[in-house]
């Protein structure tokens, strides 16, 4: 690792999951009295347990290390001291090539083991943000205890409220406007919110006209869309404010002259590009709202249906631009709250750069495809 790598790990110690990083060796140290946290752990692999799993944008000299080219990998960080992660640590892609020789050598789990199911399911998620890796897992017969995934009740019930507005249309068109005598809308919600819909959806399936693999898949992803709109309208003014925030921030100590030029630079592409990939990310949005009203306002199942089946590639291109609104702001959150230490010359580089990195345009997606009935 280099030494600017080991100064992000050691931040990482002592902030908590985000959308980009899930920090196990934290949720350890906070819960690992628990007996919850002993009877149902994420991994069984103690090692595993404690690790940092990070959404990594792959530099050019690590896209080598698999044999398809990808972007973005799952990497897992272990700590040489986990009382001191200045020291550094061990780290493998999820995915990279004789990976299940190196997990072998390493932990002594072999590719058939849960832990392996686990990383597996875990390097398919665009993000790993807490609501969309706890259905992940839980779509896939895993229940991990509720610490490892950082949803408070309150956030549950404005996200349930949001997903029962979002599909009020889809109930109009079934039942008509008298949906509180009924509680049509609420109970529709909790259905799509359930981790087997299609018990439940057979109906929708089948005017749809899609395979239950493709329903199924396509209905995590329309949960993840509906999710990630709700993310975004609670994140936007937030992303806004740290956008303006990167313009006056300002090291401690003496800043020499190649310093504040990177500095005057990274301020100007920061702004921008955290504007334009939220941007980005209401246009992704807006081919599912076209397909959701040719749906249930024009009466086109058809448009809905094109998009369950595309919804996969759209939900990973979502997940990419969204993660790195919400590892920025709930990181600036943690670095620059009231009270916290003053950041220096090289440390504020290093999180412009990290920053940088991670909204980094993908610029060799395809063009958006044309909904049609």
């Amino acid at each position: 690792m280099t030494d600017r790598t080991i100064r992000n790990l050691a931040h990482l110690r002592r902030s908590a999951s985000t959308a980009r990083v899930l920090n196990l060796l934290k949720v350890g140290l906070d819960h690992g009295h628990e007996v919850e946290w002993a009877e149902r752990p994420l991994f069984q692999t103690p090692a595993l347990n404690r690790s940092l799993i990070i959404k990594h944008r792959l530099r050019r000299d690590e896209a080598d290390c698999f044999y398809l080219r990808r972007q973005v990998a799952t990497k897992v960080v272990i700590p040489l001291d986990p009382a001191d992660l200045k020291s550094g640590g061990r780290y493998v892609f999820v995915g990279q090539r004789d990976f299940e020789r190196v997990m072998h050598e390493a932990f002594g789990v072999t590719a058939r083991h849960p832990d392996m199911q686990t990383l597996a399911l875990l390097d398919r998620l665009p993000s790993l943000d807490p609501f969309l890796l706890r259905e992940q897992l839980k779509r896939n017969g895993q229940d991990p205890a509720a610490c490892y995934f950082s949803i408070s009740d309150s956030d549950l019930e404005r996200m349930s409220g949001f997903v029962q507005d979002e599909i009020r249309p889809l109930v109009t068109l079934s039942l008509g406007p008298d949906l509180e005598a009924v509680g049509s809308t609420r109970r529709l919600a909790s259905k799509i919110m359930s981790n087997n819909p299609t018990d439940h959806m057979e109906a929708l399936r089948r005017t749809l006209r899609l395979e239950l693999e493709e329903y199924e898949e396509g209905v995590f992803c329309w949960k993840g869309f509906i999710y990630y709109k709700w993310v975004l309208t609670s994140l936007s003014a937030e992303a806004l404010a740290v956008a303006d925030a990167v313009q006056t921030v300002r090291p401690i100590g003496k800043t020499d002259r190649d310093a504040r030029a990177w500095l005057d630079r990274g301020r100007a592409v920061l702004r921008d590009r955290i504007i334009e990939t939220c941007c980005e990310a209401g246009r992704t949005l807006d081919v599912y709202d076209a397909a959701f009203a040719g749906l249930t306002d024009e009466s086109r199942p058809a448009s809905f249906r094109a998009f369950l089946l595309q919804a996969p590639r759209l939900f990973s291109k979502l997940g990419d631009q969204l993660g790195a609104i919400q590892h920025i702001v709930s990181f600036w959150r943690f670095r620059f709250s009231p009270g916290a230490s003053a950041v220096g010359v090289d440390e504020l580089i290093d999180i412009f750069m990290d920053f940088e990195t991670g909204l980094a345009a993908r610029r060799a997606e395809a063009a958006e495809p044309r909904w049609a009935a």
